[in-house]
């Protein structure tokens, strides 16, 4: 057997020898990160390391928190300031310090023994190597190196996750920006219907039924508004906290309004093939299994022989000529034989084949539905835009027109306020959904999209509804 390794094996490790061993890297491979991660989603991370680079970094991020905030520079504050991803980048130089460690020639060993019997002195000197680690040096090298890739690739596709919860994010916090408008133009119409209520009560031109109606409409206003403000608090925090700002610069100003819908309904031919070539957990996965397949590799070559080591020795007494020789030192497989070593390579192996069958499943799943939603999003937010809101507006001028010719009462009027606000609520929460929809996509793919072309109409602009005042 050691002559069969020895054979096979010995000239590799010479080879590797003599051509110098894996050094580490001044960025720890993070240029590549880098670079998939411009090609998926057309910005460029950047690694903080130093206190110089750190101020940069806030450099940049003050200049783009000057001015009203765009997807974009939301998505890029985050790749600069998330404190997280720091975290995260730091397992590149993890993985190759473990990929450099294992290409290092094993440490030699030496030992010294000086004994005295009477007048008599021997010395006793060896110098050991792990030959076993030495032929098996290649195989365990390349092993760590295919770690070190797929840690790149987690990399960029934590990257990618944290670029859709921040475009989440900043279209959650614009929506909720955009609705409040109206939530308080539902309020104020409500409290002004209230306030003539109790007026004509008094009056005796109204009964209780429909005072407390009136009442019960305010409440309810004052209610959805309170609560409306709260999420607007939510949604911006949880934008803060994926930029990475400090309680100084929460002070970000966002746009008053959500963007355009595409002017097409969006389409993407062989969705599912496209993720299948361009999602990173699943080129993760494969990587995986190869390494795997590459171990359990490793452990049927070296299961009956485990430890191999070759000592040289060198002994001296006085008198007597120096005693020079080699041992070597193995482990007798007489108990163990090596084969839970191997199944449980073998089950670990076929574990990770597994999941990569089911990752790949998943991923198909996760687009048609991605990719469905993304469409029905599409659908809704266009027949809110062109159906629902304009409707709503034809409804409202003719109530306004009757109340004018002394057709309808202010009430009426008031109500169809009410009405209307809630239209357009809910176009701005499906125009939201839709960019939500779009970020999901993306994600899902595992690269960004083609930019949408800007639609012609345009979503409602939060103008003061009709017939607000009595």
């Amino acid at each position: 057997m050691f002559i069969f390794l020895r054979r096979r094996m010995l000239p590799a490790a010479l080879l590797l020898a003599l051509t110098g061993c894996a050094s580490l890297s001044a960025d720890h491979g993070f240029s590549e990160v880098s670079e998939i991660t411009k090609q998926r989603l057309g910005q460029t991370p950047v690694q903080q390391r130093s206190e110089q680079e750190q101020g940069e970094a806030r450099e940049i991020v003050q200049k783009l928190l000057q001015k009203p905030l765009t997807v974009d520079a939301a998505v890029q504050i985050a790749l600069l300031n998330n404190r997280s991803l720091q975290a995260e980048y730091q397992e590149l130089g993890i993985a190759e310090a473990n990929w450099v460690q294992a290409s290092r020639l094993p440490n030699p060993g030496f030992s010294f023994g000086r004994t005295r019997s009477g007048d008599d002195l021997k010395i006793v000197r060896s110098f050991s190597m792990a030959l076993m680690g030495l032929l098996t040096l290649p195989l365990s090298s390349k092993i760590e190196q295919r770690q070190f890739e797929i840690s790149k690739l987690k990399i960029v596709n934590r990257i990618l996750q944290v670029a859709a919860e921040t475009r989440s994010a900043y279209f959650q916090s614009v929506a909720a920006n955009q609705s409040i408008v109206y939530q308080e133009q539902v309020e104020s119409a409500a409290a002004a219907g209230s306030e003539l209520a109790g007026k004509m009560a008094k009056a005796g031109n109204f009964n209780q039924l429909e005072l407390a109606r009136e009442q019960a409409f305010h409440a309810d206003a004052v209610t959805q508004l309170t609560r409306s403000r709260q999420q607007v608090m939510v949604a911006r925090e949880q934008l803060v906290r994926l930029l990475g700002l400090s309680s100084a610069q929460t002070a970000m100003q966002l746009p008053p309004r959500l963007p355009e819908l595409p002017a097409q309904r969006p389409s993407l031919q062989d969705a599912e093939s496209l993720a299948m070539a361009q999602r990173l957990d699943i080129a993760a996965a494969k990587l995986e299994v190869e390494g795997l397949q590459a171990t359990l590799g490793l452990n049927q070559a070296t299961r009956f022989i485990n430890v191999l080591d070759l000592t040289y020795l060198h002994n001296s007494e006085p008198g007597i000529p120096h005693e020079t020789g080699y041992q070597i030192s193995l482990e007798i497989p007489l108990f163990d034989w090596g084969g839970a070593r191997v199944a449980k390579s073998e089950a670990i192996y076929m574990q990770a084949a597994h999941r990569l069958a089911a990752t790949a499943v998943d991923a198909q799943s996760q687009v048609r539905v991605a990719y469905h939603g993304y469409q029905s999003a599409y659908d809704l937010a266009r027949h809110y835009r062109d159906q629902v809101v304009p409707l709503r507006k034809r409804v409202s001028d003719e109530y306004l027109l009757r109340y004018n010719g002394m057709l309808s009462s202010v009430f009426e009027l008031l109500a169809d306020a009410r009405e209307q606000a809630s239209a357009v609520n809910a176009a701005i929460d499906a125009n939201r959904d839709f960019w939500l929809a779009d970020s999901e996509m993306q994600l899902a793919l595992g690269g960004s999209l083609p930019p949408p072309a800007p639609a012609s109409s345009s979503s409602p602009a939060p103008a003061k509804l009709q017939g607000t005042q009595p």
